[in-house]
């Protein structure tokens, strides 16, 4: 997978007893908190690996949504997309494993699944449809200046900032003759 990977999700059935799950997700340390075994991990194939984006779950928590339903609605993929793998999705049963893309944070590493990892599939998240609302505000009725007809912002006058500064200096200087007057 590439750095710039976004919004895939990989499906893996795991063919792993219900009692031996909890080891096969454990994660072993060492003293210095490095981490040293990871099972999971290692029959993805991966160097790293995320597992804040990881889901791994018995099909049967699924009960009354199902597997298909639930990559819909739980995970964002289309309708379409999981359409054209219904029929195998609903077969699944036993424990599944969901990596998102996510999980790996953008470190270039390349998939190499084993036992006991079956890929079921790897499926698109649906992005959100972009929708253009006119602005209600009046101020933006109207066309954009298009390049090269942008006007430049007046010059302001030099005569009439000289004006300004000759007429405040001596504003100026009473301000200040009067602060003096009443410090002392």
């Amino acid at each position: 997978m590439s750095s710039s990977e976004r919004g895939l999700v990989r499906l893996f059935a795991v063919d792993v007893p219900s009692e031996e799950i909890d080891a096969f997700r454990a994660q072993e340390h060492g003293a210095d908190g490095t981490l040293v075994s990871w099972p999971l991990q290692e029959a993805l194939g991966f160097t790293y690996l995320d597992e804040d984006f990881i889901e791994l779950f018995p099909v049967s928590d699924l009960e009354g949504l199902g597997l298909t339903h639930y990559m819909v609605e739980g995970l964002g993929i289309a309708q379409k997309d999981v359409a054209e793998d219904a029929a195998r999705l609903s077969a699944q049963n036993g424990w599944i494993l969901v990596v998102l893309s996510a999980a790996f944070d953008g470190v270039v590493q390349t998939l190499t699944p084993k036992s006991p990892l079956r890929w079921i599939g790897t499926y698109k998240e649906d992005g959100a449809p972009v929708h253009f609302e006119p602005l209600p505000d009046a101020s933006a009725k109207g066309r954009a200046p298009t390049h090269g007809t942008v006007q430049p912002a007046p010059a302001s006058n030099p005569h009439l900032t000289l004006l300004l500064a000759l007429l405040a200096l001596p504003l100026i200087a009473l301000v200040l003759g009067a602060l003096i007057f009443w410090i002392l």
